[in-house]
C-alpha cells in the first residue's frame, strides 16, 4: 500500500510511522520546509494525569506505551519516564488532590498523594512551601523541538518513506490523489490530511462544518536551571483545566478560592518541564476568541514566573525565549480527535487540542486500524 500523509506535525508524523511500521510506502508532504507549528511549540509532556476517563484515558495510556517503545528505538526523542508533581497549598487544594487519589482509575494513572518531604525526595528542586503534592507516576516527557526531525530520520532509514517539504497541498484530484502547489500530483491507496491548526483553504473546502476551533497559548523557556528538575510540575490551577479532577472538591475550590485576576483573565495553569539542556519550559495561557491578539502579553509571564519561584524557593533563571502557539481542538472537548472521511480515499484527522503530543501515537494507530493498513 502507498499512503500519502499531508502535514508533518506530530500527528501526521505518527501516521507515517505506523504506515511504515506495517510495511507500507509513505509520502509525507509538508507546506513548510519542516514542521513549525504546535508540535514544536509545546511542553513535550506525555500527560496522562489530567485526562478524562474512558476513551481519553485509554488513548493516553496506550500512547504512553507507544512513546516509550518508539523512544527506545529513537533515543533522540529524549523520552523520559519522569512522572509529575502538583504541589498543593491549603485545605481546598488538598481536597481536590485527595478526591483524585480516590478515583477508581487512580492506580492506572499512577496517582499518589505525598508529603512535602516525600515530594522533595522525588524532586529535590521543589524547596518552596506547600501542604502536599499529587504524584503521577505515568506522566513522561520528550523533546518537542528535535522530535520531528528524529522521527523523520528514522523513517528515512526504512527505505519506504519520502519527505517533501515546502509544498502545500491545494486540491484533491481523485480517489487517494492530491495536487500540491508545485503542480505535482501524488497518488496513493489512502490520503491522510493532518493539518494541525491550519483549518482554512483545502480543509475548509473539504469539511466546511468542521467541529474544531483554534486555541492560542503563550509559553517561555529559561536558561539552564543549574540542577535537575526530576519531574514535570503543575500547579493547582491545572485542576481547574483538566477533566480528571472534576469533583465536588473542585467545585468548592472554584467557589472558595478563585484564580488570581491575571490567571483568570488568561485562563492560566502552570505546567513546567526541564529540557535536555537544563532550561525550563513554562506556561501556559489559553485564548479562544478570534481574531487572536498578535502580541505576547507580559502579565501572564510575570504570574507564571512568580508561581514557579514559589515552588522552587529560588529566583527563576533568565528567560531565554518567549513564544505563542496555536493548536486545533474539537469543540466537543470529550472527543479525543476529529477523524472524518472527506472524499473517497481521503481522511481528515485533526483537533486533539492540548492532547496532541500526548496522544498522537495512539491516534495514528487507531487510524491505521480503522483503515485496515
Amino acid at each position: 500500500m502507498r499512503v500519502i500523509v499531508v502535514g508533518a506535525g506530530v500527528v501526521g508524523t505518527m501516521h507515517a510511522w505506523h504506515a511504515v511500521e506495517r510495511g507500507h510506502e509513505v509520502v509525507q508532504i509538508e507546506r513548510e520546509s519542516e514542521a513549525r507549528g504546535a508540535s514544536l511549540r509545546n511542553f513535550g509532556q506525555i500527560w496522562v494525569s489530567g485526562r478524562a476517563g474512558g476513551e481519553e484515558l485509554e488513548t493516553a495510556l496506550r500512547a504512553r506505551e507507544l512513546w516509550e517503545s518508539i523512544g527506545a528505538r529513537v533515543p533522540e526523542l529524549g523520552f523520559r519516564a519522569i512522572g509529575s508533581l502538583t504541589p498543593v497549598r491549603g485545605d481546598l487544594e488538598l481536597a481536590v488532590a485527595e478526591a483524585a487519589v480516590a478515583r477508581p482509575d487512580a492506580a492506572a494513572r499512577g496517582y499518589k498523594l505525598v508529603t512535602p518531604a516525600e515530594a522533595r525526595q522525588i524532586n529535590p528542586a521543589l524547596r518552596g512551601a506547600f501542604t502536599a503534592a499529587l504524584w503521577c507516576e505515568r506522566d513522561a516527557a520528550v523533546e518537542p523541538r528535535p522530535a520531528q526531525l528524529a522521527l523523520k530520520q528514522a523513517l528515512l532509514a526504512s527505505g519506504r518513506y519520502t519527505y517533501l517539504g515546502g509544498r502545500e497541498v491545494r486540491e484533491v484530484t481523485g480517489e487517494g490523489s492530491v495536487r500540491d502547489d508545485h503542480g505535482d500530483v501524488h497518488t496513493g491507496d489512502a490520503v491522510v490530511l493532518c493539518p494541525g491548526a491550519s483549518l482554512s483553504g483545502l480543509v475548509r473546502e473539504l469539511a466546511p462544518g468542521l467541529p474544531v476551533r483554534r486555541v492560542r497559548l503563550q509559553m517561555m523557556q529559561t536558561e539552564p536551571l543549574g540542577e535537575p528538575l526530576t519531574t514535570s510540575v503543575a500547579d493547582a490551577d491545572s485542576f481547574r483545566y483538566y477533566p480528571a479532577y472534576a469533583s465536588e472538591a473542585l467545585d468548592f475550590l472554584n467557589s472558595g478560592q478563585p484564580q488570581t485576576p491575571t490567571a483568570a483573565a488568561h485562563k492560566m495553569q502552570l505546567l513546567m518541564v526541564q529540557r535536555s539542556d537544563g532550561g525550563l519550559t513554562i506556561g501556559d495561557t489559553h485564548e479562544y476568541e478570534h481574531p487572536f491578539v498578535f502580541d505576547t502579553l507580559e502579565d501572564p509571564y510575570e504570574h507564571v514566573a512568580a508561581v514557579v519561584e514559589s515552588f522552587l524557593g529560588r529566583p527563576l533563571p533568565k528567560i531565554r525565549r518567549r513564544w505563542a502557539g496555536v493548536y486545533a481542538q474539537c469543540t466537543d472537548k470529550s472527543r479525543v480527535v476529529h477523524r472524518e472521511q472527506v472524499r473517497d480515499g481521503v481522511w481528515l484527522v485533526t483537533g486533539p487540542g492540548g492532547r496532541g503530543m500526548t496522544c498522537s501515537p495512539a491516534i495514528a494507530e487507531t487510524t491505521a486500524n480503522e483503515l485496515g493498513w
